[in-house]
């Protein structure tokens, strides 16, 4: 086996901003000296995000990264992982009549954090997140069109422009890996990612940007020495149903008004 960065990561790395590729090439070194074997196993299988898009988070410039937001890994359905954390590629519209659209419905992460934010803007009640409310919701965010966002890229665009980097703690997904193993191989990549955000800051006298970890795979970067340096915002997955009910994620996101277009 071969025991060189495989070329075609290096390739992938063209997806990212020119402001990360030294990093995210020092990032794919660490991973190499910790396991040699992990990458040219990994290219020589078959793995999500397909189409070169392993490194799709990190279009998001260093300079505009405010949060960083640490999901598990991807979708398992090649549309669908579009390396982007929690950003389904197989979803457009976001409403349907009956409430969220059946995409959505389909994307579990997806829905809980939309019905969060329905919470959280006092759209929704905690109670009742499901049925003729949430329809009633749907049927008005159709009908403003001008104000209110339809599709998932403009939730994804609104978020880019609140300095979201959208990672996951596993960067790819096999069927035959479990998550926790094919995350722990990233591990190294990830403490490299933060502790140079974490040195970013501190050389332009601002604070690091806030960490934001969803679910038990993510919190294993509290592990990190460089994790001290982060403000840090916890919480379960959003795959969870508690999700939707998490005071810490409603007072993060609530102000952000990320429904509304051209949320900034």
């Amino acid at each position: 086996m071969s025991h060189t960065i495989p070329p075609s990561f290096i390739a992938m790395l063209d997806a990212a901003d020119a402001s990360w590729r030294p990093i995210l090439r020092a990032g794919l070194d660490a991973v190499h000296k910790t396991s040699p074997d992990y990458l040219p196993a990994l290219a020589a299988d078959e793995y999500l995000p397909n189409g070169g898009r392993l490194f799709a988070a990190f279009a998001q410039p260093l300079d505009a990264v405010d949060y960083v937001l640490v999901g598990e890994g991807p979708y398992p359905r090649a549309v669908s992982a579009t390396g982007v954390c929690f950003m389904d590629g197989a979803v457009s519209s976001l409403w349907s009549e009956k409430g969220l659209s059946k995409q959505v419905n389909r994307a579990t992460s997806l829905r809980n954090f939309m019905k969060m934010l329905l919470v959280a803007d006092g759209q929704l009640a905690i109670e009742q997140t499901t049925g003729d409310a949430l329809a009633g919701v749907s049927g008005k965010a159709q009908a403003a069109p001008a104000s209110i966002i339809q599709t998932l890229p403009e939730l994804q665009a609104n978020l880019t422009r609140h300095g979201f980097l959208l990672l996951n703690a596993a960067l790819v997904f096999r069927p035959h890996v479990p998550p926790v193993k094919e995350a722990r191989a990233w591990l190294p990549f990830l403490q490299t990612v933060l502790a140079a955000l974490a040195d970013h800051a501190e050389d332009a006298g601002k604070t690091p940007p806030t960490l934001v970890l969803w679910g038990k795979i993510a919190v294993q970067l509290e592990a990190f020495p460089e994790s001290a340096r982060f403000p840090k915002k916890v919480s379960e997955h959003p795959y969870n149903l508690s999700f939707i009910g998490n005071q810490v994620m409603q007072n993060l996101f609530g102000d952000m008004q990320l429904l509304k277009k051209n949320s900034a």
